[in-house]
C-alpha cells in the first residue's frame, strides 16, 4: 500500500471536522481527569513559581482544560475550527485561538505550556522543532512545558485497540490499528474505523487515517534542548499505561536564558 508522508496541515481527518460532534464519545471528558491531575502535579513540581497560566497547544476538544481550568487560567490553541467550537461549549471561560502550533506567536508568556498528543502529528524533525520552538517562545523564564507524544521509537509497538462510549441516545465504537509502513522510519500510521450509531439506531462506518511522527528519545531531548529548554524525561504514571513504557518530556525554561 502506498503511503504519502503527509504533514499536520494536510491531514483531512473527519473526526476533527464534520464528525466533530462524535468526538466526546470517542474520548469522553471524564477519562481525562487522571491525566490532567498528573500534568498539574508536574507543573507544580517543576515551575519555579506558583503556576497560574497555561497555554494548551493542540488543545482539541478541550478535555484536558476542562480539568486544568480549575487551577490555571487556560488559553487553548488548535488548528481545527470545529474542535475549537466544541471546546468553547465545554470551556466558555477559557480563551480560544485558532492556529498552527508550529507557527503561532502571541507576544506573551505563560507559566505552563502543554503540548498533548497532538504533537504526535509532527511527522518530521523540522515540524517537531517548530512546535517546540513555539512552546519555548511562550514559556516564562522559570516556567515549564510538557510534551506528550503517544510513542517514541523505543516504546512503539504495532497493534490494535478498541473502545468508545454512548451518550444522548447515540453510540460510537472504534477500532484503532497502528502500523509502520515499510518505506518509513520516522512515522507510523494509525487507521481508525468508527462505527457510529445515531438516535434512530442506524449505523454507519467511517475511516480516518492518521500519520504520526515516530522519533527516538535522544532526538526528542536534543530538539527540546536546542529550543533553549533544559530537557527532562519522566515516566507517564497513569493507571491505564503503567506497563507500556509511555513517557512525558519536560522542557524547563531557565530563569536566565
Amino acid at each position: 500500500m502506498a503511503i504519502e508522508n503527509e504533514t499536520t496541515s494536510s491531514q483531512a481527518l473527519r473526526i476533527y471536522r464534520d464528525l466533530v460532534e462524535w468526538y466526546p464519545l470517542l474520548t469522553p471528558v471524564g477519562d481525562y481527569a487522571e491525566e490532567a491531575a498528573l500534568y498539574r502535579r508536574m507543573f507544580e513540581a517543576h515551575c519555579q513559581r506558583p503556576p497560574r497560566t497555561l497555554l494548551d497547544l493542540g488543545s482539541g476538544g478541550g478535555h484536558n482544560a476542562a480539568h486544568l481550568k480549575k487551577a490555571l487560567a487556560c488559553t487553548l490553541v488548535d488548528l481545527e475550527p470545529a474542535m475549537l467550537a466544541l471546546s468553547r461549549r465545554l470551556n466558555p471561560e477559557c480563551e480560544h485561538i485558532q492556529g498552527d502550533m508550529r507557527l503561532v506567536r502571541f507576544g506573551r508568556v505563560f507559566d505552563c505550556v502543554l503540548v498533548h498528543d497532538a504533537v504526535s502529528y509532527m511527522t518530521s524533525r523540522t515540524d517537531l522543532a517548530s512546535a517546540i520552538a513555539t512552546a519555548f517562545a511562550h514559556t516564562v523564564p522559570g516556567g515549564v512545558a510538557i510534551f506528550q507524544p503517544d510513542f517514541v521509537s523505543e516504546t512503539f509497538k504495532p497493534g490494535t485497540e478498541t473502545g468508545g462510549s454512548d451518550g444522548n441516545g447515540r453510540g460510537l465504537r472504534y477500532l484503532e490499528w497502528r502500523w509502520v509502513p515499510d518505506s518509513k522510519t520516522d512515522m507510523y500510521v494509525t487507521d481508525m474505523a468508527y462505527l457510529l450509531r445515531d438516535e434512530n439506531g442506524a449505523v454507519r462506518v467511517v475511516h480516518d487515517r492518521h500519520f504520526m511522527g515516530l522519533f527516538p528519545r535522544t532526538m526528542w531531548l536534543e530538539v527540546i534542548a536546542t529550543a533553549g529548554f533544559e530537557p527532562l524525561v519522566v515516566p507517564f504514571e497513569h493507571s491505564l499505561y503503567s506497563d507500556t513504557g509511555h513517557e512525558v518530556f519536560l522542557g524547563l525554561r531557565p530563569v536566565a536564558d
